[in-house]
Protein backbone atom coordinates (compact mmCIF):
# COMPACT_ATOMS: atom_id res chain seq x y z
CA UNK A 1 0.00 0.00 0.00
CA UNK A 2 1.26 3.67 -0.85
CA UNK A 3 1.43 6.19 2.06
CA UNK A 4 0.32 8.74 1.40
CA UNK A 5 2.31 12.25 1.26
CA UNK A 6 1.96 15.88 0.45
CA UNK A 7 1.14 15.65 -2.66
CA UNK A 8 -2.19 13.05 -2.35
CA UNK A 9 -3.37 14.83 0.92
CA UNK A 10 -2.23 18.57 0.79
CA UNK A 11 -5.54 19.70 2.62
CA UNK A 12 -3.51 18.66 5.58
CA UNK A 13 -0.37 20.34 4.82
CA UNK A 14 -0.19 23.14 7.21
CA UNK A 15 2.44 25.54 4.59
CA UNK A 16 -0.64 25.77 1.94
CA UNK A 17 -2.19 28.41 4.55
CA UNK A 18 0.25 31.50 4.58
CA UNK A 19 0.49 33.80 7.74
CA UNK A 20 -0.59 36.36 5.44
CA UNK A 21 -3.83 38.04 4.29
CA UNK A 22 -4.97 39.35 1.04
CA UNK A 23 -6.71 42.82 1.21
CA UNK A 24 -8.65 43.88 -1.68
CA UNK A 25 -7.81 46.46 -3.99
CA UNK A 26 -8.46 49.89 -2.19
CA UNK A 27 -8.49 53.55 -4.18
CA UNK A 28 -5.68 55.41 -1.98
CA UNK A 29 -7.19 58.46 0.07
CA UNK A 30 -6.78 61.70 -2.31
CA UNK A 31 -7.84 64.43 -0.38
CA UNK A 32 -5.92 65.02 2.71
CA UNK A 33 -2.73 64.02 0.62
CA UNK A 34 -4.32 66.54 -1.30
CA UNK A 35 -2.74 69.39 1.24
CA UNK A 36 -5.46 70.98 2.79
CA UNK A 37 -4.82 73.36 6.05
CA UNK A 38 -5.44 70.44 8.84
CA UNK A 39 -6.46 72.22 12.03
CA UNK A 40 -6.59 69.63 15.23
CA UNK A 41 -9.63 70.90 17.60
CA UNK A 42 -11.90 69.23 20.18
CA UNK A 43 -14.58 71.61 19.08
CA UNK A 44 -16.27 73.62 17.27
CA UNK A 45 -13.73 76.16 15.26
CA UNK A 46 -13.89 80.01 13.84
CA UNK A 47 -11.34 80.34 10.97
CA UNK A 48 -10.84 84.46 10.58
CA UNK A 49 -10.76 85.99 7.20
CA UNK A 50 -10.26 89.61 5.67
CA UNK A 51 -13.73 90.06 3.69
CA UNK A 52 -14.33 92.12 0.81
CA UNK A 53 -11.41 94.61 -0.29
CA UNK A 54 -11.37 98.97 -0.40
CA UNK A 55 -9.45 98.78 -3.20
CA UNK A 56 -12.15 100.11 -5.54
CA UNK A 57 -12.95 102.65 -2.83
CA UNK A 58 -9.49 104.21 -2.54
CA UNK A 59 -8.81 107.35 -4.43
CA UNK A 60 -5.67 110.03 -4.76
CA UNK A 61 -6.13 113.06 -2.17
CA UNK A 62 -4.53 116.41 -2.97
CA UNK A 63 -2.17 118.08 -0.43
CA UNK A 64 -4.34 119.45 2.44
CA UNK A 65 -7.52 117.76 1.43
CA UNK A 66 -9.47 115.35 4.72
CA UNK A 67 -8.21 111.92 4.19
CA UNK A 68 -10.96 109.97 3.91
CA UNK A 69 -11.97 106.70 6.20
CA UNK A 70 -12.71 103.21 5.14
CA UNK A 71 -13.91 100.08 7.06
CA UNK A 72 -12.60 97.11 6.32
CA UNK A 73 -14.56 94.11 6.35
CA UNK A 74 -13.99 90.39 8.10
CA UNK A 75 -15.66 87.37 7.72
CA UNK A 76 -14.99 84.01 9.17
CA UNK A 77 -15.26 80.09 8.47
CA UNK A 78 -16.98 77.79 10.88
CA UNK A 79 -16.48 74.43 11.10
CA UNK A 80 -17.49 71.12 13.19
CA UNK A 81 -20.69 72.51 15.29
CA UNK A 82 -21.80 69.93 18.20
CA UNK A 83 -23.79 68.69 15.84
CA UNK A 84 -21.63 67.12 13.63
CA UNK A 85 -21.50 63.41 13.63
CA UNK A 86 -19.02 61.14 13.39
CA UNK A 87 -17.75 58.20 11.32
CA UNK A 88 -18.05 55.09 14.00
CA UNK A 89 -18.01 51.07 14.06
CA UNK A 90 -17.44 47.73 16.26
CA UNK A 91 -16.53 44.97 14.92
CA UNK A 92 -16.90 42.25 17.11
CA UNK A 93 -14.90 38.53 17.43
CA UNK A 94 -14.57 35.76 19.55
CA UNK A 95 -11.51 34.45 21.48
CA UNK A 96 -11.47 31.40 19.99
CA UNK A 97 -11.07 32.72 16.62
CA UNK A 98 -8.51 35.29 18.21
CA UNK A 99 -6.38 31.84 19.38
CA UNK A 100 -6.68 30.02 16.79
CA UNK A 101 -6.59 32.13 13.03
CA UNK A 102 -3.44 31.69 11.20
CA UNK A 103 -3.19 35.65 10.80
CA UNK A 104 -2.82 38.62 13.92
CA UNK A 105 -6.75 39.03 13.63
CA UNK A 106 -6.99 42.26 15.42
CA UNK A 107 -4.27 43.70 13.73
CA UNK A 108 -6.33 42.42 10.32
CA UNK A 109 -9.46 43.64 11.63
CA UNK A 110 -8.16 47.41 13.04
CA UNK A 111 -5.82 47.85 9.67
CA UNK A 112 -9.22 46.80 7.61
CA UNK A 113 -11.33 49.28 9.58
CA UNK A 114 -9.14 52.08 9.57
CA UNK A 115 -9.08 51.66 5.91
CA UNK A 116 -12.39 51.57 5.32
CA UNK A 117 -13.21 54.89 7.51
CA UNK A 118 -10.62 56.66 5.63
CA UNK A 119 -12.37 55.29 1.91
CA UNK A 120 -16.03 56.50 4.07
CA UNK A 121 -14.23 60.51 4.69
CA UNK A 122 -12.38 60.52 1.32
CA UNK A 123 -15.73 59.88 -0.12
CA UNK A 124 -17.60 62.40 1.60
CA UNK A 125 -15.24 64.94 1.02
CA UNK A 126 -14.47 64.61 -2.48
CA UNK A 127 -19.20 64.00 -3.05
CA UNK A 128 -21.70 66.80 -3.56
CA UNK A 129 -23.36 65.93 -0.40
CA UNK A 130 -23.28 67.26 3.08
CA UNK A 131 -24.82 69.99 4.71
CA UNK A 132 -22.40 71.15 6.96
CA UNK A 133 -24.01 71.08 10.16
CA UNK A 134 -24.40 66.99 10.71
CA UNK A 135 -22.33 65.73 7.76
CA UNK A 136 -19.38 67.66 6.07
CA UNK A 137 -20.07 69.32 2.72
CA UNK A 138 -18.52 67.97 -0.33
CA UNK A 139 -16.26 69.94 -2.27
CA UNK A 140 -18.90 69.74 -4.94
CA UNK A 141 -21.79 71.06 -2.06
CA UNK A 142 -19.75 74.33 -1.46
CA UNK A 143 -21.06 77.29 -2.05
CA UNK A 144 -19.47 80.45 -4.11
CA UNK A 145 -17.20 78.42 -5.84
CA UNK A 146 -16.53 79.05 -9.85
CA UNK A 147 -17.97 76.43 -12.27
CA UNK A 148 -17.97 75.98 -16.09
CA UNK A 149 -20.71 74.20 -17.90
CA UNK A 150 -19.23 71.48 -20.20
CA UNK A 151 -22.15 70.46 -21.61
CA UNK A 152 -20.39 67.73 -23.37
CA UNK A 153 -17.69 65.82 -23.59
CA UNK A 154 -14.40 67.20 -21.73
CA UNK A 155 -12.10 68.54 -23.25
CA UNK A 156 -8.73 70.46 -22.94
CA UNK A 157 -10.33 73.94 -23.79
CA UNK A 158 -12.95 73.27 -21.53
CA UNK A 159 -10.01 72.69 -18.79
CA UNK A 160 -8.67 76.10 -20.36
CA UNK A 161 -11.56 77.63 -19.24
CA UNK A 162 -11.88 77.02 -16.05
CA UNK A 163 -8.01 77.30 -15.89
CA UNK A 164 -8.85 80.78 -17.00
CA UNK A 165 -10.97 81.72 -14.08
CA UNK A 166 -8.62 80.48 -12.03
CA UNK A 167 -6.45 83.39 -13.33
CA UNK A 168 -9.01 86.27 -13.15
CA UNK A 169 -9.24 85.46 -9.53
CA UNK A 170 -5.91 85.84 -8.59
CA UNK A 171 -5.71 82.27 -7.34
CA UNK A 172 -2.56 80.97 -7.04
CA UNK A 173 -1.78 79.02 -9.90
CA UNK A 174 1.33 77.33 -9.10
CA UNK A 175 -1.12 75.25 -6.09
CA UNK A 176 -3.95 73.86 -8.20
CA UNK A 177 -4.41 70.56 -8.97
CA UNK A 178 -6.65 69.13 -11.10
CA UNK A 179 -9.41 66.95 -9.52
CA UNK A 180 -10.28 63.94 -12.51
CA UNK A 181 -12.35 60.24 -12.78
CA UNK A 182 -10.31 57.74 -14.17
CA UNK A 183 -12.79 57.50 -17.32
CA UNK A 184 -12.61 61.04 -18.36
CA UNK A 185 -8.24 61.56 -17.63
CA UNK A 186 -8.25 58.21 -20.13
CA UNK A 187 -10.18 60.23 -22.92
CA UNK A 188 -7.95 63.46 -22.23
CA UNK A 189 -4.90 60.98 -22.49
CA UNK A 190 -6.15 59.51 -26.03
CA UNK A 191 -6.34 62.64 -27.61
CA UNK A 192 -3.76 63.36 -30.29
CA UNK A 193 -2.09 65.99 -32.43
CA UNK A 194 -2.18 65.73 -36.55
CA UNK A 195 0.83 63.59 -36.35
CA UNK A 196 -0.83 61.36 -34.45
CA UNK A 197 1.19 61.91 -30.96
CA UNK A 198 -0.64 61.63 -27.78
CA UNK A 199 -0.71 65.75 -26.52
CA UNK A 200 -0.73 64.52 -22.83
CA UNK A 201 2.91 63.43 -21.49
CA UNK A 202 3.75 62.36 -18.24
CA UNK A 203 5.74 64.97 -15.92
CA UNK A 204 9.64 63.92 -16.73
CA UNK A 205 10.61 64.95 -13.39
CA UNK A 206 8.14 62.55 -11.49
CA UNK A 207 7.09 59.06 -11.74
CA UNK A 208 3.49 58.95 -13.05
CA UNK A 209 2.98 62.55 -12.84
CA UNK A 210 0.89 63.92 -14.73
CA UNK A 211 -0.02 67.35 -16.03
CA UNK A 212 -2.56 69.71 -17.69
CA UNK A 213 -1.92 73.23 -18.44
CA UNK A 214 1.08 72.86 -16.26
CA UNK A 215 -1.20 71.99 -13.22
CA UNK A 216 -0.52 68.18 -11.42
CA UNK A 217 -3.62 65.34 -11.76
CA UNK A 218 -5.30 63.44 -9.09
CA UNK A 219 -7.12 61.14 -10.52
CA UNK A 220 -9.91 59.12 -8.20
CA UNK A 221 -13.35 57.06 -9.21
CA UNK A 222 -14.58 58.60 -5.95
CA UNK A 223 -15.49 62.20 -7.70
CA UNK A 224 -19.28 61.91 -8.06
CA UNK A 225 -20.89 61.71 -11.41
CA UNK A 226 -24.81 63.23 -11.04
CA UNK A 227 -27.83 61.38 -10.39
CA UNK A 228 -31.06 61.43 -12.33
CA UNK A 229 -32.29 60.21 -15.55
CA UNK A 230 -29.27 61.83 -16.98
CA UNK A 231 -26.39 60.99 -15.27
CA UNK A 232 -23.59 63.46 -16.16
CA UNK A 233 -19.67 63.94 -14.61
CA UNK A 234 -17.99 66.37 -12.66
CA UNK A 235 -14.29 67.34 -12.41
CA UNK A 236 -12.35 70.35 -10.92
CA UNK A 237 -9.27 72.81 -10.51
CA UNK A 238 -8.55 72.77 -6.46
CA UNK A 239 -6.02 74.65 -4.63
CA UNK A 240 -6.69 71.98 -1.55
CA UNK A 241 -4.37 74.58 0.30
CA UNK A 242 -7.57 77.16 0.48
CA UNK A 243 -9.59 74.39 2.22
CA UNK A 244 -9.85 73.77 5.60
CA UNK A 245 -10.27 70.49 7.77
CA UNK A 246 -11.01 70.29 11.33
CA UNK A 247 -10.09 67.81 12.78
CA UNK A 248 -11.55 66.50 16.10
CA UNK A 249 -10.40 62.88 16.20
CA UNK A 250 -8.56 60.74 13.19
CA UNK A 251 -9.38 56.74 12.71
CA UNK A 252 -8.68 55.97 16.11
CA UNK A 253 -8.71 52.61 17.57
CA UNK A 254 -9.92 51.05 20.66
CA UNK A 255 -9.84 47.34 21.26
CA UNK A 256 -12.87 46.48 23.66
CA UNK A 257 -12.12 43.35 26.18
CA UNK A 258 -14.73 44.12 28.47
CA UNK A 259 -17.87 44.67 27.33
CA UNK A 260 -18.79 41.12 25.79
CA UNK A 261 -16.92 39.52 27.88
CA UNK A 262 -20.16 37.35 29.07
CA UNK A 263 -20.47 36.48 25.22
CA UNK A 264 -15.99 35.47 25.77
CA UNK A 265 -15.64 37.66 23.12
CA UNK A 266 -13.60 40.99 22.00
CA UNK A 267 -14.27 43.85 19.67
CA UNK A 268 -12.44 46.33 17.76
CA UNK A 269 -14.05 50.33 17.58
CA UNK A 270 -12.95 53.02 15.40
CA UNK A 271 -13.68 56.14 15.71
CA UNK A 272 -13.57 59.21 13.19
CA UNK A 273 -14.98 63.00 13.11
CA UNK A 274 -13.80 65.71 10.70
CA UNK A 275 -15.64 68.74 8.97
CA UNK A 276 -14.48 70.90 5.90
CA UNK A 277 -14.68 74.14 4.32
CA UNK A 278 -13.27 76.18 2.10
CA UNK A 279 -11.51 79.07 2.69
CA UNK A 280 -11.71 80.97 -0.73
CA UNK A 281 -14.12 79.81 -2.84
CA UNK A 282 -13.05 80.89 -5.77
CA UNK A 283 -10.02 78.68 -5.93
CA UNK A 284 -12.32 76.09 -6.61
CA UNK A 285 -12.88 75.94 -10.24
CA UNK A 286 -15.91 73.27 -10.91
CA UNK A 287 -16.75 71.74 -14.36
CA UNK A 288 -20.39 70.17 -14.55
CA UNK A 289 -22.54 68.45 -17.16
CA UNK A 290 -19.59 66.89 -18.47
CA UNK A 291 -20.95 63.76 -20.74
CA UNK A 292 -19.89 60.46 -21.85
CA UNK A 293 -20.19 58.39 -24.79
Amino acid sequence: MTAIDTTTATELTYEQVQKTLVQPLQEKSVFLAAGPKIFDTSGPIRIPKNGASIADDLGFVAENEQIPEEDLDFAEVTMLPSTMKSIKVITRYSNELARQSVVSLDAAIKDRLVNDVAAKLDTQFLSALGDGVTTPKGLFAYADTQNVAVGGPLTLDALLTAWGLALSANVNMGALKWLLTPGDFVSLRKVKDTTGQYLLQPDPTADGVFRLWGCPVIVSSRVPDTTGGTVTGRAALVDFSQIAVARDLAPSVKILTERFADYDQQAIRVVARYDAAPLNPEAIVTLTGITRA
